[in-house]
This record gives structure tokens, C-alpha cells and sequence, in this order.
């Protein structure tokens, strides 16, 4: 999701939840992803993910902003689109999980603990290792005048 806010470009984007990602901050926000189902259209996806893991929904029209290889191997396939959305109230999709390790004790955490607008620069800084190019996409997209949609 992206907004223009006085000319500006601002981008959401998505902290994860857990304890692995509670006291980190730079190089750790993400778009908001997952995978995509057997059979399921690769837009179909990114809009599911994107709703459950924030509450706000995917709004036509969808810009490709193409795709990339993380240094894990997986392969992100991104859209963008304009909204505003407010990030107090996000809705985010829940995981469980072993917490403490070896406690035998099962938790409940957010997979999305917070999202927050950013200006591009700040966006490359707080995005993890990967996802800056999406937003070097965008820009190039956005300078170009009214994007394409699918």
C-alpha cells in the first residue's frame, strides 16, 4: 500500500511479530506476504496475505512492481496499490509457537506486531535485506505518471 501525502511518497510497511523480531528495527520491516496456495493466482495471494495479516483490504487498482529473490531462495512477486490506511488499527493473522525455547509452553503471537507509513528513504533503512528494490520499483513506477493495473 502506498499513499501521496503533500507530493511525498509514503509506503506501509509491516514489522513481524514474536519475540524473534520484538527489539528490532532496522533492516527487519517487510511488505506484507506469505505464500500462495496450490493453484491460487499469484494477486489473489498477495491480496489474501496482505488482509490477514493487516485487516485492511487490497484496493484496485494493482500495480506489478515485479519480483525478486531473497537471499533465503524465496521469490517475492509484489503489487502496489493506493490506500490510507491507519496503523492503529491494525488486525493481524496470529502464529504459535514453543516460548519460551525448551519451556514446553506454547504462545500465541501476531504475525504482524505494528505497520507504519515511510517515506522511501527511511522505507530502504527499516525494509530487511531485499525488499528495498520494490521500493526503487515504485518510484519508477509513480514517476512515470498513472501506472498500469491488473
Amino acid at each position: 500500500m502506498y499513499r501521496l501525502r503533500g507530493g511525498n511518497l509514503e509506503v506501509l510497511l509491516a514489522h513481524p511479530g514474536g519475540p524473534f523480531w520484538s527489539r528490532r528495527d532496522a533492516a527487519s520491516w517487510t511488505l506484507p506476504k506469505g505464500e500462495i496456495g496450490p493453484g491460487e493466482d499469484p494477486l489473489a495471494a498477495a491480496c489474501r496475505e496482505f488482509e490477514e495479516e493487516t485487516g485492511f483490504p487490497g484496493t484496485p487498482p494493482f500495480h506489478p512492481l515485479g519480483e525478486l529473490k531473497q537471499k533465503s531462495g524465496k521469490r517475492i512477486t509484489a503489487w502496489a496499490f493506493e490506500g490510507d490506511a491507519n496503523p492503529s488499527l491494525l488486525v493481524s493473522n496470529t502464529f504459535e509457537m514453543e516460548w519460551p525455547p525448551r519451556s514446553g509452553r506454547t504462545q500465541n503471537f501476531p504475525e504482524v506486531d505494528r505497520v507504519a507509513w515511510f517515506g522511501p528513504d527511511e522505507a530502504r533503512v527499516k525494509l530487511i535485506a531485499g525488499q528495498a528494490p520494490f521500493v526503487d520499483a515504485l518510484e519508477a513506477l509513480l514517476s512515470r505518471g498513472p501506472p498500469p493495473s491488473r
